[in-house]
C-alpha cells in the first residue's frame, strides 16, 4: 500500500500520536496510532502499573470519515506487568476512546447513533456499510432499554396513552411519558399491554423520591389507566385529556351528519343533493377556522337540516367552554348548563357523551385547573406510528423504547453542537 505524508487534521482523540498514514487501493485511509499513556490499572489488584511488557495484537477500528474517505485507526495496545500480584500478571492498557471488543471508535459509534435518529437500521447499514448486528450492538451500548431515573430532569406531569402495534388489531401497548417544566418530552416506558395490573406495577416501581413529586397525570378515558393512577398515585390530579373528551362528543355529531346527509340525498332531487358534496371538512372544522367558501358549503348543509344545525351549535359551544373557562368551578358550571341545553334539545347524538359527563365530570373538569392536556402524549404516539411504518413491524417493547428515546432525545444527547456529553450505555449527562 502506498504511504502518504501526514496532513494536519485534528484527530480529536486524547492521548494518542499518529505514527503513519496509509491510503489503500480502495481509497480507505488507515492511521497507525499509539497511546502516549505510560501506565494502566492492574486488572487483578487495581493498582496503577507502569512496567512495560510488550504490546497486544493490532486492532483495526473504524473511525469518523475524513474528506468522504473511510478512516480506520490501527493500534497495538500496550501491555504492562504488575510487580505486586502473585505471578506478575500482565494487563492490556484500556483507552477511553474505544471499547475493547468494539469494531469502531466511540466517536464513530456516536456518529452512527445520530444517523439512526428518525431513520432505520437497514438504511444506516446501507449508507455506512456497517452490519445490522453491529448497529444493534451500538444501539444497546448507547441507549438503555428502560428508563434511567437518575438521568432524568425533574418532572411533575405524567402522560399515559396506548397504541396498537398492528393496524386493525387490539394488541395495545401502553406508552408512558413525562413532560418537564421546560417542555422537554421523555419517554419513560413502553409496557407490553394496557392492563391495570401492568400500569400499577410500573407506577409503584417509580423511585419514591420521584413519585411524590408527580402532581398531574394526563390520560385518555381508558378505565384501567384511571383506576391504576388512583391506586398508585392517590395524591396526583387525574386529567382526562380534552381532545379525547371533545372527540367523544364530536364523533356523535359526525354520526348524525352522516345520517342526515344520507336522508337528504334520498329525499331531495339529485341536483339539490349534489350541493352537499365537499361539506365533510367544513362541518368537522372549528367554525373560526372556516374560509368564505367553506362557510357557504356548511350553511347549505345546515339550512337543509335543523337538527344538524342544532347539534353543530351545541358542539361549538362545548369547544368554547374548554377554550374559555378559567377555573374548575366555572368549567363545571358551564358544562352542567350545556348539558341541560342538550337534554332540552332532545338530540340523541350526544347520549354517549352525556353518559361520560355523568361518570367522569370531576376528572374532565380538572382540565380547567391549568388547561393541562396530554397533547404531548399524542405527539409521542404520532412519532411511534411513524416509527412503526418506518421499521416494518417493530414489536419488541424494549427495542421500541430504545428507538423512541433515540428519536426524541438523539439530537439533544449526541449532536456534536450540543455542550452536554453523554456516556455510553447509560446515556447519562
Amino acid at each position: 500500500m502506498p504511504k502518504h505524508p501526514l496532513i494536519s487534521i485534528p484527530l480529536d482523540i486524547p492521548d494518542v500520536r499518529v505514527l503513519q498514514t496509509e491510503l489503500t487501493k480502495d481509497g480507505e485511509l488507515i492511521l497507525t496510532v499509539e497511546s502516549t499513556l505510560s501506565s494502566t490499572t492492574c486488572r487483578r489488584c487495581g493498582r496503577i502499573i507502569s512496567e512495560r511488557h510488550g504490546v497486544d495484537e493490532p486492532r483495526l477500528l473504524r473511525h469518523l470519515p475524513s474528506f468522504s474517505r473511510v478512516v480506520y485507526l490501527r493500534i497495538r495496545p500496550k501491555r504492562f506487568r504488575c510487580p505486586w500480584c502473585e505471578g506478575h500478571p500482565t494487563t492490556t492498557q484500556q483507552l477511553d476512546w474505544y471499547d475493547p471488543n468494539a469494531l469502531h471508535t466511540k466517536a464513530y459509534e456516536r456518529h452512527l447513533i445520530l444517523q439512526l435518529v428518525n431513520s432505520t437500521i437497514a438504511d444506516v447499514e446501507a449508507k455506512e456499510d456497517v452490519t445490522y448486528a453491529a448497529l444493534l450492538g451500538i444501539l444497546d451500548r448507547w441507549i438503555a432499554s428502560s428508563v434511567e431515573w437518575e438521568a432524568l430532569e425533574p418532572f411533575a406531569t405524567l402522560g399515559i396513552d396506548e397504541i396498537a402495534l398492528l393496524k386493525g388489531h387490539r394488541d395495545f401497548v401502553a406508552v408512558i411519558s413525562a413532560q418537564t417544566e421546560r417542555g422537554d418530552l421523555h419517554v419513560l416506558a413502553v409496557l407490553p399491554d394496557r392492563l391495570k395490573a401492568s400500569v400499577v406495577a410500573w407506577l409503584l416501581n417509580i423511585p419514591e423520591a420521584i413519585r411524590v413529586h408527580i402532581t398531574t397525570v394526563c390520560t385518555d378515558m381508558w378505565e384501567g389507566y384511571i383506576t391504576a393512577v388512583e391506586e398508585a398515585l392517590p395524591n396526583a390530579t387525574i386529567v382526562l385529556d380534552r381532545f379525547h373528551v371533545i372527540r367523544h362528543a364530536r364523533d356523535g355529531v359526525d354520526t348524525l351528519r352522516k345520517q342526515e346527509v344520507r336522508r337528504l340525498k334520498k329525499e331531495l332531487p339529485t341536483e339539490a343533493a349534489d350541493t352537499f358534496k365537499h361539506t365533510l371538512w367544513p362541518f368537522r372544522k372549528r367554525s373560526d377556522a372556516l374560509d368564505t367558501a367553506d362557510q357557504e358549503r356548511l350553511e347549505t348543509l345546515l339550512a337543509a337540516s335543523p337538527a344538524l344545525r342544532q347539534a353543530y351549535v351545541l358542539r361549538e359551544q362545548l369547544t368554547r367552554i374548554f377554550d374559555t373557562a378559567r377555573s374548575k368551578a366555572d368549567g363545571m358550571r358551564r358544562l352542567r348548563l350545556w348539558r341541560r341545553r342538550v337534554e332540552k334539545s332532545a338530540l340523541r347524538c350526544f347520549d354517549p357523551f352525556l353518559k361520560l359527563l355523568s361518570s367522569r365530570l370531576d376528572l374532565i373538569a380538572n382540565y380547567f385547573i391549568s388547561h393541562q392536556t396530554s397533547s404531548f402524549v399524542e405527539g409521542l404516539n404520532n412519532k411511534l406510528k411513524v416509527l412503526k411504518r418506518r421499521c416494518y413491524g417493530l414489536r419488541n417493547v424494549a427495542h421500541l423504547f430504545q428507538r423512541l428515546t433515540l428519536d426524541l432525545e438523539g439530537y439533544r444527547r449526541f449532536s456534536p453542537w450540543r455542550t452536554a456529553t453523554y456516556s455510553v450505555v447509560s446515556g447519562k449527562s
